[in-house]
């Protein structure tokens, strides 16, 4: 059931951005925020990574995508609008999905993971994802009104 809300929040993301140019995804919300489609699509990739390759998996060792020590918003900052940028992001995203689906196959959601020196279920973590799709679903839908003015899915 979780992984059909999440995956549901997936495609609902996916098809908010369908159909728009670098340009439009990188189209920042209202001043002085960096929110951008484009950004979220970033950050989106970086979430799925952290908790499903460093956190699920124990590869606390790799390093954060689109964060760094000097600037932790990366994945806003540098979402410009360049096609190379936009394909970059969408596969990152795309194969971190891809990867966290195949890692959650397998899942004991009872099972015990330290998350910052704190033992959670598996299940509180999938729970905070299905929370954190839900929403910045919510941000994106207001984005993409604000570029075209479509609502709905």
């Amino acid at each position: 059931m979780l992984a059909e809300y999440l995956d549901r929040y997936r495609m609902t993301f996916e098809l908010k951005c369908e159909g728009l140019t670098a340009e439009q995804l990188a189209t920042r919300s209202v001043p002085p925020s960096t929110m951008s489609l484009l950004g979220m699509i970033r950050h989106l990739a970086r979430v799925e990574h952290s908790w499903t390759r460093r956190v699920f998996e124990g590869q606390i060792e790799l390093p954060q995508l689109y964060r760094t020590e000097e600037d932790p918003d990366l994945d806003f900052n540098q979402a410009v609008a360049d096609d190379e940028v936009v394909a970059e992001a969408w596969d990152t995203w795309r194969g971190e999905v891809a990867h966290a689906r195949a890692v959650y196959t397998d899942l004991d959601l009872d099972a015990p993971v330290d998350v910052h020196s704190h033992e959670v279920e598996a299940r509180d973590i999938v729970v905070h994802l299905v929370e954190e799709y839900a929403r910045h679903v919510g941000h994106v839908d207001l984005l993409r009104e604000c570029i075209d003015g479509r609502t709905g899915q």
